[in-house]
């Protein structure tokens, strides 16, 4: 896959099949196709520390999602509750979707 192509959609539930998380389910809350990353919830957790802003604000430390990289998640088909790997199907109206390679499912996104 070229750089900035991805199937993964923003809010898809996906599995980390690689790194110190494996095997770990979140959902997708942001991708960047410039360096082929993904921010996935509660999964590949930093800690950052923050300089105090004013005299009214102390310094913090931040909890929060650092980037994985894309190739270490796999989609959760919601069918079929399995991690797949997905192919693309166009219906008889002409629309192409996602569809689920094992059990032939279509994909739809989660809306917000």
């Amino acid at each position: 896959m070229r750089q900035g192509q991805t199937s993964l959609r923003v809010n898809d539930q996906v599995e980390v099949i690689a790194g110190k998380d494996k095997g770990r389910v979140g959902k997708i809350l942001k991708i960047d196709n410039q360096s082929d990353r993904v921010i996935v919830e509660r999964i590949n957790m930093i800690k950052r520390h923050t300089k105090p802003t004013d005299a009214s604000q102390p310094g913090q430390i931040v909890e929060r999602e650092a980037s994985v990289h894309i190739s270490n998640v796999l989609l959760v088909c919601p069918e079929c509750a399995k991690t797949v790997r997905i192919s693309k199907k166009i219906l008889e109206d002409g629309t192409k979707v996602r569809a689920c390679k094992s059990c032939g499912a279509t994909i739809e996104t989660a809306k917000k």
